[in-house]
């Protein structure tokens, strides 16, 4: 287990897959700092306001029995707290987001911090075979779980 690990993203439309990172964060970090992208960095994604996001993360978070160890810091840019807090022992990343922790540990080595140790968690796939994401949510053509949802344009 380790004392403190990092996870960040835009958590719009919370699904099976930022489910799946969550859990694996609290899995191996006794302490979880929760990066949630801006509204200024995500916009042009068609996400929904900040707000909004944080108060489903919350709702999660609580569900989970999670709130008391996690720790929820806006990400302005795409590395928050974890290019610079000497508490971090880890990150939680996705495939899709491995080349940015291998970043986070240039930068970390550069200012003299120990590097993170990466977990790497699969992507989530729907029933189609392609990964869960709140874009494929937003167009209605999967749902949270990865169901795929019947075209409206179906006779």
């Amino acid at each position: 287990m380790l004392k403190k690990l990092a996870v960040g993203g835009t958590f719009d439309c919370l699904h099976a897959g930022h489910r799946q990172l969550l859990h694996t964060a609290f899995a191996y970090g006794e302490r979880v700092v929760i990066g949630l992208t801006s509204d200024r960095m995500a916009s042009g994604k068609g996400a929904s306001s900040y707000r909004e996001r944080l108060a489903e993360l919350e709702r999660f978070l609580e569900q989970e029995g999670y709130s008391g160890r996690a720790e929820i810091v806006e990400l302005n840019d795409p590395y928050g707290t974890a290019v610079s807090d000497p508490e971090l022992d880890g990150i939680v990343v996705t495939e899709e987001t491995l080349e940015r922790a291998r970043e986070i540990n240039r930068i970390r080595e550069r200012r003299g911090l120990g590097k993170l140790e990466i977990l790497v968690v699969p992507m989530v796939l729907a029933e189609d075979g392609m990964p869960v994401s709140s874009e494929r949510i937003r167009k209605g053509m999967i749902d949270r779980e990865g169901r795929v949802c019947a075209s409206r344009w179906a006779h």
